[in-house]
């Protein structure tokens, strides 16, 4: 009779594999979209595990301290909470990124900026001989977590880099990543309004890379509550359209660039005949898109005009 007690015991406790699949099911009555991913991550993050370690650990049963805090956990993410406000952290290009309520989540389709962005400086390194090698320098404005910044400072050892948010607390994010990666030293941080710290440095910077708010007010309403409710709407509402901080950027995006220089701007898909008629009329000579892996227009490139051009 004991041992048949004790057998009862054990099939009950909160295992590994249990535990995913009540979540699982009880996050998907909830909504919840990703529910199995949500569950996995949310579990191996509390564990210290990969996602595949959970599944060679899908029989090892939780202790009460853990199964509280998972516990905690779901409960956050029934009513929509991101997993990585949770968590604290996201993965953006291979890099892990502290993330917190104030600033935007790093998202796969910022990647393409990134890309993007390196496609261009080393095109730019290349062209450049030796003895007029300097240091390539860029902006990366709106910088929020540092995902862009962070990212570019890895790839390109020879940028110095301007991080620029008018949140405080956004900048105290991206300082915080910045040193966990070690590049406080050739990251610059600064506080203003858009471009307005770096406004007399005319044709200083050979490329300037902007996630600026673009979400138009049409389409705010229609997000998912993950976004909608949680993230910073100070990061998304681009205004009716989309666009006032982006065509201000645009604007004063231009003077800054040195002859050559690229404005790379992360985009809402309707927005593209804006943006060239705006590239054109602050003298860009080129406005070239590029599209997401879903097939949105998500990129617009701006190359400043080379003189007398």
């Amino acid at each position: 009779m004991k041992k048949q007690v004790q057998s009862s015991q054990r099939s009950e406790s909160w295992t590994v594999l249990r535990l995913i699949r009540w979540t699982t099911k009880y996050l998907t009555e909830k909504g919840v979209k990703k529910a199995r991913l949500d569950a996995e991550v949310l579990l191996a993050d509390l564990l210290g595990l990969t996602r595949v370690d959970l599944y060679l650990n899908y029989d090892r049963p939780l202790i009460p301290s853990e199964l509280a805090a998972f516990k905690e956990r779901v409960r956050r993410r029934a009513v929509f909470e991101p997993v990585a406000y949770i968590t604290g952290h996201k993965e953006f290009y291979s890099l892990d990124l502290k993330v917190t309520p104030e600033v935007l989540i790093p998202r796969p389709e910022t990647e393409l900026l990134v890309e993007e962005a390196l496609k261009i400086a080393q095109k730019r390194l290349t062209e450049t001989e030796d003895s007029e090698m300097e240091p390539f320098r860029v902006v990366d404005l709106g910088t929020g977590s540092g995902a862009i910044a962070i990212t570019l400072a890895c790839h390109l050892q020879q940028a110095v880099i301007w991080a620029l948010d008018i949140s405080k607390s956004a900048l105290n994010v991206a300082r915080s990543n910045a040193e966990q990666h070690d590049l406080n030293a050739r990251i610059n941080f600064m506080q203003g309004d858009l471009l307005d710290p770096l406004k007399d440095q005319i044709d200083c910077f050979d490329l300037i890379a902007a996630n600026l708010p673009y979400v138009p007010w049409s389409a705010f309403d229609g997000m998912d509550p993950d976004v909608k409710d949680f993230e910073p709407r100070l990061a998304l509402d681009g205004g009716e359209d989309g666009l006032d901080l982006i065509k201000k950027a645009i604007a004063q995006a231009a003077p800054l660039l040195k002859s050559k220089g690229a404005l790379l701007l992360e985009i809402w898909p309707t927005q593209v005949s804006r943006i060239r008629e705006a590239g054109e009329a602050f003298g860009y000579g080129q406005v070239n898109v590029c599209k997401d892996l879903a097939g949105h227009y998500r990129l617009a490139i701006l190359m400043k005009n080379n003189p007398g051009g």
